[in-house]
């Protein structure tokens, strides 16, 4: 064998390496970090970029840093107590805490499945298929997949959508962005000091760091049976899959900042799309539509389930993605109902763009009080023993949750000073 075929077999046994080690820490973490970006997530992105050109990458940095703490405060709540955050919550609060932690998740929750098949319809549209075939198709193999499955295929399915959002970083490549300009509003913040500008940096916050996301992650671990000595991997994957997910996020920026020159909000999803074809050429509408449809079709799937896991737990019933609707006859229930009404008001018209958003802020002012929730839970060394939040990380998270907390109550104090007639 030549000199030159085995420098080139030593490179393709890197890359397989590399590959199955990135595989390997695929799971939980990864699925719910590229789960936030769902059909909100790109709709607030896209318009991030629409509006503000690459202003707002600053505030996707912050956000990763904030994302991968809580993200691994509850991961490793999963690992080491073997329960999701709805038990945790019941057992740690009062019935009055818990069912307020709950209500704010349900109604954070509605508003996202709805949005997730919204975007499902929105997608498929743009490649010509009615929205009235495409979401009531979509809810049932959504359903189908989860109610007749076990974890395991549950998880490569999720898995397998993920690959859609490397969609994204062609796009944000064929739009030619100005990279020394994107780069150094990424590093610096290039702040605009608008309500606008602050209404959709908590929108950007609420699409990354949501609710649902936390408490799929904490469950879906307990569920597929990760214990404490497991953990390292499953941390390196939930860090390793908030990253990845953030990245996407700032691609997704990227290309419609580049992409669209006249700086206004999108009014739809075939905008975004339109935006992109003079740097995607005829089949903008299909890349695009592509990443929507599998963020979307992710989502719609881990949105109901994270619902499904917290009020199984909190109320002591059967939860498990293994088990059949006879054993878990609570779990399915919630899922199958959220799943079926979601789809159905999805398919009533509306400004989707608009919408999402909306309800991304309100995910954004409904997140610091459960993060609140896991903070506490995170610091109990009766709870977590040595693996208790040590003193940096509780000042770190302390900081996060602050943060977050600061922007939100700006936000909804300006919107509701709007809603009286009142300029800031």
């Amino acid at each position: 064998m030549s000199a030159e075929a085995v420098r080139e077999k030593k490179r393709i046994f890197s890359v397989k390496r590399v590959f199955i080690a990135v595989i390997a820490l695929a799971g939980p973490g990864l699925i719910a970090a590229n789960a936030g970006n769902d059909a909100g997530g790109i709709a607030t992105y896209a318009s991030a970029g629409a509006q503000f050109g690459y202003r707002t990458l600053f505030f996707m940095l912050l956000v990763t840093l904030a994302l991968i703490i809580v993200q691994e405060m509850c991961a490793r709540l999963g690992a080491y107590t073997g329960e999701g955050l709805g038990s945790l919550i019941r057992e740690r609060f009062s019935i009055r805490m818990t069912t307020l932690a709950l209500v704010m998740l349900i109604i954070a929750n509605i508003g996202l499945v709805v949005g997730e098949f919204a975007g499902i319809g929105a997608a498929l549209e743009l490649v010509g298929v009615s929205r009235y075939i495409a979401v009531p198709i979509a809810a049932l193999v959504i359903w189908f997949l989860v109610v007749f499955s076990n974890y395991k295929n549950a998880e490569r399915v999720f898995l397998i959508l993920s690959l859609a959002f490397f969609v994204y970083p062609i796009a944000a490549v064929l739009s030619h962005p100005n990279v020394g300009e994107a780069a150094s509003q990424l590093v610096f913040p290039h702040f605009v000091a608008s309500h606008a500008f602050l209404f959709l940096g908590v929108a950007l916050i609420g699409t990354t760091i949501t609710p649902y996301m936390q408490f799929y992650i904490a469950a879906a671990i307990a569920d597929k049976g990760v214990n404490p000595g497991e953990y390292k991997k499953e941390r390196l994957g939930t860090i390793w899959g908030c990253i990845f997910a953030d990245i996407i996020s700032i691609f997704i920026i990227v290309a419609t900042a580049a992409a669209i020159k006249t700086r206004a909000p999108l009014a739809s999803a075939a905008d975004a799309a339109a935006a992109l074809k003079p740097v995607a050429g005829q089949f903008a509408s299909q890349l695009f539509g592509l990443g929507l449809l599998g963020a979307s079709a992710l989502a719609a799937a881990i949105v109901p389930l994270s619902t499904s896991y917290a009020v199984s737990e909190a109320i002591g019933s059967e939860r498990s993605v293994g088990k059949t609707f006879g054993e878990a006859p609570v779990f399915f229930g919630l899922f199958t109902a959220q799943i079926f009404i979601g789809a159905a008001i999805a398919l009533i018209p509306g400004n989707l763009i608009a919408i999402l958003i909306n309800a991304q802020v309100l995910n954004g002012i409904i997140t610091p009080i459960l993060l609140v929730y896991i903070l506490i839970l995170a610091n109990d060394k009766s709870l977590l023993g040595s693996a208790a939040n040590g003193r940096w990380f509780k000042i770190a998270a302390g900081m996060a949750v602050t943060v977050i907390s600061v922007l939100s109550l700006v936000v909804l104090f300006t919107t509701a000073a709007g809603w009286l007639g009142v300029n800031l």
